[in-house]
């Protein structure tokens, strides 16, 4: 299936469509390593534009056709370049994470970059998968939206 995906550096302004895709329960179920109230428009807005304006991390809005259907960064944890996404639930299952995925590891160059994904999470191990990032190991961390340690697994690529 053929989308029309765009990634454009993301405004302050895609924040609001931000904060709605990560209210849905579903979403922060999969997310799982999540903040510890989603809920909490301010300190998700005063968080998301602080990190806008941190130059160590890319932050990139994902268009289909007009739409914003999520988001997509690269950021430093660690020491280490890490990957994260999160999509609109109206667009999963139809390969969008996978060709944002593939659009912005064209325009983030850094390597070896890591993504972290819970162990139940078969779609996203499957984005980072088809994008050429081999799972190295687990992990274990607390999970806001579980309420509990659980196991994620890191991919690596390059």
């Amino acid at each position: 299936m053929e989308h029309n995906i765009i990634l454009k550096l993301t405004e302050p302004s895609d924040l609001e469509y931000f904060f709605r895709f990560q209210l849905d329960q579903e979403a922060i179920h999969l997310a799982a390593f999540t903040s510890e109230n989603p809920a909490d428009k301010d300190a998700y807005m005063s968080k998301h534009n602080k990190l806008l304006k941190d130059p160590t991390i890319n932050h990139q809005t994902i268009f289909v056709g007009e739409e914003i259907a999520g988001s997509i960064s690269k950021f430093e944890m660690e020491g280490h370049a890490e990957i994260a996404y999160w999509i609109d639930k109206k667009f999963w299952g139809k390969g969008i994470a996978t060709s944002a995925l593939t659009m912005f590891l064209s325009l983030e160059h850094t390597r070896p970059i890591f993504g972290r994904v819970a162990f139940d999470n078969i779609g996203s191990q499957r984005v980072l998968e088809k994008n050429g990032f081999m799972s190295i190991g687990t992990d274990k961390g607390y999970a806001n939206a579980r309420k509990a340690e659980i196991k994620e697994y890191i991919y690596k690529l390059g």
